[in-house]
Parts: structure tokens; sequence; C-alpha cells
């Protein structure tokens, strides 16, 4: 039973086709390819606009590349004190702007406050020569506590970065959860709310390693173009990543296996909102569970072959812990947990 991540997911029969495919025969490299020329095209298509795809291997490319893009060595990257780009990247956005600081603004369930943003940026002392200067505004969708962020609340946040003279990126990489879960559309959960550059995932979707950023107009492209070679990520063999890419966006083959996680996820709420003694750490919108649950519960899951990590994972007394659907969770895996945390709990009582 294994809950640790959608990163331990299988990758989607329709992607492992779509590579198989691609290794048919020889193509052009770096990019000059049909699939990763028929990017573009399609992602405008999927987001209402016209886009700039950068096809990448790594989410923590796929931050740092584009933050880099957006914040000179001076800047300051603001985010969520829980955000990749803050926690998690191993100092990767940092090194890629050449020195720029992210610094953590307050959220609520990974949510970044209106307040303290506005707070934050006030007190940045914009335009003074001895401080690094505001430069963009990273957000998660969904959060690190997997809530998503609507179309208002965005616009609320881009509006601020805006009105301070701030870039804004959003870390993507379950933005296909966000998608399916919100029924909003990709273009009202990005660039029509003020978004300038999305971190799209699919690794954790379904794809073997594959994620793309997305740039809404074209005045940076040439930039991140010679940034994103210089990281590393101009594959010789670009096809491979590209034709995941394709295969991921087709016939909403991205949404289904999103919604295939977040239903799951759903279960296993509802299973153990009725265990006893345990309550919900965060509202389930996406497919990310925060649950608090009794010590002797805990340790007997773990105990039990239950795979999960705690929350937060520096916290070595804590009772809540995090579980997390995939696109190929079996329904009896979830039903397994849940009567176990059942049995677990009626016996400690």
């Amino acid at each position: 039973m294994d809950f640790r991540s959608d990163n331990v997911a299988s990758a989607a029969p329709e992607i492992v086709d779509a590579v198989a495919e691609a290794a048919r025969g020889s193509a052009t490299p770096y990019g000059g390819d049909p699939w990763t020329e028929g990017l573009e095209p399609a992602f405008s298509e999927l987001f209402e606009t016209k886009v700039k795809v950068f096809p990448v291997v790594t989410g923590t490319a796929a931050n740092s590349v584009t933050v880099a893009t957006l914040t000179p060595p001076w800047g300051v990257i603001y985010a969520g004190r829980a955000a990749h780009v803050e926690n998690d990247e191993c100092g990767a956005p940092e090194f890629m702007t050449g020195g720029a600081k992210v610094t953590g603004i307050d959220e609520r369930f990974g949510k970044i406050q209106p307040q303290a943003l506005e707070a934050a940026l006030d007190a940045a002392g914009t335009g003074e020569v001895h401080w690094s200067q505001p430069a963009c505004l990273s957000l998660t969708q969904p959060t690190e506590m997997g809530q998503i962020y609507t179309p208002g609340e965005l616009a609320v946040l881009t509006g601020i970065a805006r009105r301070h003279a701030l870039a804004v990126h959003m870390d993507g990489a379950r933005f296909a959860n966000a998608v399916a879960a919100s029924g909003e559309s990709p273009a009202a959960l990005t660039w029509r709310a003020g978004v300038d550059a999305l971190s799209f995932g699919a690794t954790k979707n379904g794809a073997l390693a594959a994620e793309a950023i997305v740039l809404f107009g074209d005045k940076r492209a040439g930039e991140l173009a010679f940034r994103h070679k210089r990281a590393g990520q101009l594959l010789s063999k670009m096809r491979f990543v590209s034709a995941q890419l394709a295969a991921y966006i087709a016939d909403g083959l991205w949404l289904r296996l999103a919604e295939q996680a977040n239903s799951q996820a759903r279960r296993l709420a509802r299973g153990l909102e009725a265990v006893p003694g345990a309550s919900l750490a965060a509202p389930i919108e996406a497919n990310e569970l925060f649950v608090t649950l009794p010590r002797p519960v805990i340790d007997g899951l773990a105990e039990a072959g239950v795979l999960f990590y705690p929350w937060p994972e520096t916290d070595p007394a804590t009772t809540t812990i995090r579980l997390v659907t995939r696109h190929d969770t079996d329904p009896a895996e979830v039903d397994r947990l849940v009567e176990t945390a059942h049995e677990l709990a009626t016996a400690a009582a």
C-alpha cells in the first residue's frame, strides 16, 4: 500500500506507446523533430492563446530555468514557505538566477495570503540599491497541501504582483490535478489570471520523465531558449520527451489520469474520516490527503506495510501524515488502508 507520492507511479500505457512509436527510425536532433515542433500549436490550442513550449526532464529544471528567466541576480523570488522553490530544489533557483534570493511568504494550507504578500512587498525597499529587488512571485498549483487556487484568488495575488512590477511563475507539477478537480480551464488557471510562465508537470501523472516550461507570450522566449540550453535541458533526442508531452495532452488523457488520482483521494478521505480519532488536517481538493491520526494507528499502519510520509517530515513527534494517490492507485489498496486504520483505532480504544 504505497501512498508516499505520485512520483512512485507507473507510466501510463498510452505514453509508453508514444515513446515506442517515436523510437522508430531517425529524427532531427535538438528539438527539430516533428513531436517537438508540434508542441507549441498543441499547447496553444490547449491554453487558448499563443504559447512557447520548452520541454525539460525534471520539475527542478522547469522551476529553476523559468524563475531565472523572470528574475535578475539581484532579484527576490517570493514563494510560499512550503513551496518547492523554497525548500526542495537544493538551491537550484538561486544557482540558476546567479544569486537571487527566495523569500518565504506566510500561507494557509499552502496558499499565499494576500495581506502577507502585500506587507512583504511594501517593506521590500524597492529602488534601494543596498537591498535585493522584488522581481518574481512563484505560486504552486495545487499547493504543497493539495489546495487549489481559484481564478479569483490568483487574480488577487497577481494583481498585487503587477502593482509591484513582479513577473508571475506557477509551479504546476500537479497542474492536471488542479484542472481536473476545479473544472476550470487551463487558461483560467494561468494567463487569464495573470500568470506569465508555467512549469507544466507530467511525470507525477503518468509520464516517464517529462515536464514543460510554458511561456505565455514570447517576449522572454529568446532568453529562455539560451537558459534552457545552458541548463542541459536541450536534449539531443528531444523527441522522446516531446512524444510523452504530446501523448499526455492528446484527447484529454492528462485530465483522465488526474481525475483517477483525485477520485481515489476522495475515496480515501471518506474512509479515514470515519476512523475514530481521525481528522483531516486540510480540506481534500486534489490528490494529496493530510490526516491526523492517533499515534498507535500511525505506527500500526507502518507496521502493516502502508508507505507514507509524516507531515512535516522534519517533525518526529507529528501525528499528521501525508497520503498521495496516483493515476494507478488501486481502489482495493485504498480500502485495505481504511480497513486497517479502523482495526487499529478500535484496538487502541
